[in-house]
């Protein structure tokens, strides 16, 4: 008998001895199942999510210098393993306000939470009755997946602001963003505050509450910190290639396959035929957003410039990414490629506007992750009946005109005492020279 031949036998041999664990125990509740099944699909998504930190740092690596790689690097690093902590520390109990700990009532949602404490695991080998306790899913999992998110904002802004920053400036604020400015915003949607409750503000997976937050947080630092020495002269807007195309793809590939968890983790269920069939269907319509991002931004800079620009096709499916994030549920697949396209439009119009501004951004963060977060915010009426035009259109401005102020300050105040831009010299020498003393690619930039 053939290999070929025997695959049928033995697939009928295998489900048949994996159909005792793939039924529920016939002792077992099933909200017991449902509570496991939530619990591995947070834990999924989340090392799905994680993954992206590598996307990020990789896209960062190949669009900035080779003078500046090694920095780009070392702030994603450095950016993750604060959030990590941070978050732990403060970020996770001011994000989801525990009862009369919260500035509010059950009315208003809440407007601060006031709880500054670590987040606390369940205890080592719980039971089923423990398990009825905590709720739908473990804290850990539910930790670890939001965790992500938190960090994710942070990576946002570490493109943006490349190849003048700081280091030590860069890792305060990025403590500032992922333990108070982050969460604070992130509880009045996703910890049950009042744009949840009196807005009725609709934003599945973060188009606002993550993505738009990290642009208008690198918007408020690119203001500050100014255009790199030479970008902008004459009048004219002097390009700075990236030093590693393959890398800059293999990143937008990876941020891609790290979406699904991000989107199709934050239906926060899998205890049910309903729920996987959304997931399922999430999957796709992210999948079919960053397509069309990527296919729109081919074609309009073929139009627009005569040729294709690589970079532009690589942000038009991260803005594809984004735009789909806001609800990725109720899209069509063709509706979900339609909302893609137009974020890849975004980005391509995007990038030169802040251009004629001189706010200079290595990376294309803010018009991917700003723009195109809030034209996905309102894209969620083309799709979902609940969603009401002032309910999205406010707390896309109330989460702005808050980030955007006092990331602003704290900006401000780490530019007045320590300085958060390196000097000329340093900037000409490259910062992993001047900051670091370990060049990326020793044998090309010697």
């Amino acid at each position: 008998m053939s290999k070929l031949s025997k695959l049928p036998v033995l697939t009928a041999v295998a489900l048949l001895a994996a159909s005792p664990l793939l039924a529920q125990d016939a002792g077992a509740p099933a909200d017991q199942t449902v509570f496991i099944l939530n619990s591995l699909l947070f834990l999924i998504g989340g090392f799905l999510v994680f993954f992206m930190a590598c996307g990020f740092a990789m896209l960062e690596a190949g669009l900035v210098r080779s003078k500046n790689v090694t920095m780009q690097l070392t702030k994603n690093m450095g950016l993750f393993s604060l959030a990590c902590i941070f978050y732990y520390l403060i970020g996770y109990n001011l994000m989801y306000p525990l009862g009369s700990w919260s500035i509010g009532s059950d009315e208003t949602g809440g407007y601060l939470g006031i709880l500054f404490a670590p987040a606390v695991l369940e205890a080592v080998g719980i039971s089923a009755a423990d398990a009825d306790d905590i709720g739908y899913a473990t804290t850990g999992s539910d930790f670890f997946f939001q965790l992500m998110f938190c960090a994710a904002t942070a990576s946002i802004v570490s493109g943006a602001l490349a190849e003048r920053i700081k280091l030590w400036p860069f890792l305060i604020f990025t403590i500032v963003l992922t333990s108070i400015i982050y969460p604070i915003q992130a509880s009045w949607k996703w910890g049950g505050g009042f744009l949840d409750s009196q807005w009725g503000f609709l934003d599945f997976a973060g188009s606002t509450v993550v993505h738009s937050v990290g642009g208008w947080a690198a918007l408020a630092g690119a203001i500050l910190l100014g255009a790199r020495k030479g970008k902008y002269k004459d009048g004219q807007v002097v390009p700075m290639l990236g030093s590693n195309m393959p890398l800059a793809t293999l990143g937008t590939f990876i941020l891609w396959l790290g979406w699904f968890g991000f989107n199709g983790g934050s239906q926060l269920a899998m205890g049910s035929v309903g729920d996987v069939a959304d997931v399922s269907r999430i999957f796709a319509n992210t999948n079919a957003a960053a397509a069309g991002g990527a296919i729109t931004a081919m074609l309009v800079t073929q139009f627009m410039y005569g040729k294709i620009d690589l970079t532009m096709v690589l942000n038009g499916a991260l803005a594809g990414l984004v735009s789909i994030t806001a609800e990725p549920l109720t899209p069509g697949l063709g509706m979900a490629t339609i909302i893609g396209a137009i974020g890849g439009v975004i980005v391509v119009f995007g990038v030169p506007f802040l251009d004629k501004l001189k706010i200079d951004d290595v990376v294309g963060a803010i018009p991917v992750h700003l723009f195109a977060g809030i034209w996905g915010t309102l894209a969620v009426l083309l799709t979902n009946g609940d969603a009401t035009f002032m309910g999205q259109l406010g707390p896309i401005i109330i989460v702005g005109v808050f980030v955007f102020v006092v990331s602003f300050v704290v900006w401000f105040i780490l530019k007045s005492t320590m300085g958060i831009r390196v000097d000329e010299e340093a900037e000409i020498n490259g910062l992993d020279k001047s900051e670091l003393g370990l060049e990326a690619y020793p044998e090309f930039t010697n």
